[in-house]
């Protein structure tokens, strides 16, 4: 019951309290074992939650694929993490470098879609999509599917996608999907792109049963992310006392990588190692059949334009 109360009063339960609240509750699920000899790819890894991930893989004996947008931050993922780790350059909005990255992985047991971006003004990917749905949507769907055949030659696999929150406040917006006939608003355009990749990874999901391979999403609470220092200062600002480090927000990141329980089910979403509901009642309805089917078929057409 603490738990809920935490997590449907959102600033206690997303916050740092939560967590420490929950860690103390009985119940709380026992850390990961080690995971020596299995391959994780982390996607934006160089700084953040991305890169706290990876550390956590790697401290359990993982061999960790650190993917940062180029060369340099590729570079400098792996000079800042410690274990056995390889910095991979690739831009996660483009589907032919994505089609690339996968080429070259020969092994994978766990794939975290974790890259986020959040544009100051309408950018658009190399493809001529709008930025945080190539990002957040696309560039996932795109790369689980390229990496389904080496994912399910090691099952049992998992993909995690790494969402916010902030998408229990939209909803799926049917024949404009991608907010284009909207002024941009930075954060409404994260929080829709956010809400349609959980309900990608639901789909994934269930196409993918019977694989071998689980996929989940999950949020990280509110941590102290470059995003929210760059994008959303005054919040930070008020908020700050209460942020999560980058370790506490990966935490069920890791978790979800390693551990058994989240191998019983598949297209869950997960905060504080608990899976969560998608929709609040004081939030956005749940999204038709139709806006569901309309996004991935969106999906499928820009994922075979390139």
């Amino acid at each position: 019951m603490l738990d809920t109360f935490l997590d449907r009063t959102i600033a206690p339960g997303y916050g740092k309290l939560g967590l420490v609240l929950r860690r103390r509750l009985p119940g709380w699920p026992a850390d990961p074992p080690r995971m020596d000899g299995q391959v994780v790819m982390v996607t934006g890894a160089a700084s953040g939650i991305g890169l706290a991930a990876a550390q956590g893989f790697a401290s359990l004996g993982a061999t960790v694929l650190a993917v940062a947008r180029n060369e340099q931050r590729a570079k400098d993922a792996e000079k800042a993490l410690s274990g056995d780790v390889r910095g991979v350059a690739c831009d996660v909005s483009s589907v032919a470098a994505l089609r690339e990255l996968a080429e070259g992985v020969e092994r994978l047991d766990v794939l975290v879609n974790n890259a986020g971006v959040m544009p100051g003004e309408r950018s658009r990917s190399v493809d001529d999509v709008e930025l945080t749905f190539a990002t957040h949507v696309l560039g996932p769907f795109v790369l689980i599917q390229a990496l389904a055949p080496v994912l399910e030659a090691n099952a049992p696999a998992r993909v995690i996608n790494v969402t916010s929150g902030g998408m229990y406040t939209q909803a799926l917006r049917p024949g404009d999907l991608m907010s284009e006939q909207d002024e941009y608003n930075p954060k409404t355009f994260y929080a829709r792109s956010k809400r349609a990749e959980v309900v990608v990874t639901e789909q994934l999901a269930t196409r993918l049963a019977g694989t071998g391979i689980v996929v989940h999403s999950m949020h990280p609470g509110w941590a102290d992310t470059a995003g929210i220092q760059h994008a959303m200062p005054v919040f930070r600002k008020v908020a700050g006392p209460i942020l999560r480090s980058d370790a506490e927000g990966a935490d069920t990141i890791v978790w979800l990588g390693g551990a058994a329980e989240p191998l019983q089910s598949t297209g869950k979403l997960w905060m504080d190692r608990a899976m969560r509901p998608t929709h609040y009642r004081f939030g956005a309805s749940p999204d038709g059949v139709e806006a569901r089917e309309e996004l991935w078929k969106l999906c499928e057409r820009l994922a075979s334009a390139v």
